[in-house]
């Protein structure tokens, strides 16, 4: 079994700046990439930006040069550092993990969703 927490999420100016957090826990042997995505009202799921394990990382271009992605592996935690903050970011963020698990002595693998943090940019 394995959980994502997210947090960081809120209600911002424009122009604002927000730091998203994803933890991942439970039978965790190893966590190849782990990413944002964001689903605004009558849209769908769209990614933001993802992360693999080596630190290689890729954007949405609606994002790029405002948000910044990155991980710390030891705590099996994903960020999403988010500048420039424009209303048209305002959504809820979830995060995904591409999990690799140890259970009864064979590695499984499958993906994982946090319940999803609202984001929020008006004045």
């Amino acid at each position: 079994q394995v959980q994502l927490v997210e947090s960081g999420g809120g209600l911002v100016q424009p122009g604002g700046s927000l730091r998203l957090s994803c933890a991942a826990s439970g039978s965790i042997f190893s966590i190849n990439a782990m990413g944002w995505y964001r689903q605004a009202p009558g849209k769908q799921r769209e990614l933001v930006a993802a992360i693999t394990s080596g630190g290689s990382t890729n954007y949405a271009d609606s994002v790029k040069g405002r948000f910044t992605i990155s991980r710390d592996n030891a705590k099996n935690t994903v960020y999403l550092q988010m500048n420039s903050l424009k209303p048209e970011d305002t959504a809820v963020y979830y995060c995904n993990a591409d999990v690799v698990l140890y259970y009864s002595g064979s590695y499984l693998t499958g993906g994982y969703w946090g319940q999803g943090t609202q984001v929020t940019v008006s004045s």
